[in-house]
């Protein structure tokens, strides 16, 4: 078969709509879509070749005009902890990170929704990166497809969290529609939403569209004050200050036996302290959820440092006596900046530091 053009239109790219107008354009029978689909997403095919439930001459004429659009380039960071870091390279030439995160028996790959991030949290190195672009729904699925042929014989994932570079919700429409592809069961990758989480540093207007996709929910808070979240998360503070995005976290349609997570990252000397705990526990009591402490993990150039292992177990404890069910996320892959905050493009110098452990896909 000749080779396609770059400029060709990629299959991955299609919505189930699109497939279906392009199937129907070839003048093909229907199922074909669902064929195709299964080819992409499933079978996870690299080439129209091996689509061989279509015939030479099918496979043919779509390989003259359309390609699959997998990307070609990816290289992977492998902690101590056995985190693996990806990093794909985009077409444009931009980069995005995924991270394959195992713990206590359950495998979890976070996603990035964005390359940067529309908003400024200054604890987080993504946001200090600044908003490069949007990702597309391929692009998201793409990671999710990276992430599966990196995968051991043995290997399952078993969980997926939209908290890698970016803002979910300021990228709404692409995630859902990535959502629907991970979650579809006739040709899609089968997920069930309750095993995927999506994270929003508090778009509260937005929370609501959340809700129909079946995901759960997580926020990310990590201030008690107004004038603190101001301090640490200008642009989410401007959007939404604690009291609007509280009372739409109290309206969120939850469905029955399931919560909301708030995540907290700890800053030492920052909101760590025992009047924050206590404001923490009374600002979201009446709410059915849990709260994840995040200690800080530290990145190159940032002023703020890691609370001590005693100072967390002091802040979960006071929560905790507040009734709130509290845990402490562990940190993983801190070694090759994969952990939760840690996504970002790094000064040359760090990069390198980075390489002696580094493969490639």
């Amino acid at each position: 078969m000749n080779a396609v053009s770059s400029s060709a239109p990629s299959l991955l790219a299609l919505d189930e709509a699109e497939m279906a107008d392009l199937v129907a354009g070839f003048g093909w029978p229907a199922y074909r879509t669902g064929q195709i689909l299964r080819w992409l997403y499933q079978r996870r095919a690299r080439t129209i070749a091996e689509m061989t439930d279509l015939s030479q001459a099918e496979r043919a004429r779509l390989s003259a005009q359309a390609r699959i659009g997998r990307l070609p380039d990816c290289v992977v960071f492998r902690s101590a902890d056995d985190t693996r870091k990806l990093i794909l390279k985009l077409e444009d030439g931009l980069e995005v990170e995924a991270v394959l995160i195992p713990d206590d028996g359950r495998l979890t790959l976070c996603v990035s929704t964005q390359v940067g991030c529309t908003l400024d949290c200054g604890f987080c190195l993504t946001g200090t990166m600044g908003l490069k672009r949007n990702l597309k729904p391929h692009e998201i699925i793409e990671q999710v497809l990276t992430a599966q042929d990196q995968l051991e014989p043995a290997e399952r994932l078993s969980n997926m969290v939209f908290m890698g570079m970016g803002e979910p919700l300021a990228n709404l429409t692409a995630m859902s529609e990535a959502i629907r592809r991970l979650t579809n069961k006739s040709w899609g990758l089968g997920w069930s939403p309750r095993r995927i989480t999506v994270s929003t540093a508090g778009l509260a207007s937005k929370l609501k569209d959340v809700a129909p996709l079946g995901v759960n929910l997580a926020v990310s808070l990590n201030a008690t004050t107004d004038e603190q979240r101001a301090r640490l998360m200008p642009a989410a503070q401007g959007i939404a200050p604690l009291k609007t995005l509280l009372l739409a976290c109290r309206r969120y349609p939850l469905a029955p036996h399931r919560r909301l997570t708030f995540e907290y990252v700890l800053l030492a000397g920052v909101n760590d302290r025992e009047a924050d705990a206590r404001r923490l526990a009374k600002l979201i009591r009446g709410i059915a959820c849990k709260v994840n402490l995040i200690p800080f993990n530290p990145f190159p150039g940032s002023a703020f440092r890691r609370p001590s292992d005693c100072d967390v177990l002091a802040f979960q404890s006071i929560v905790r006596e507040g009734g709130v069910d509290v845990f402490i996320r562990k940190s993983r892959g801190r070694d090759v900046l994969g952990a939760c905050g840690q996504l970002g493009n790094l000064p040359r110098f760090y990069e390198r530091t980075l390489t002696q452990i580094e493969c490639r896909c």
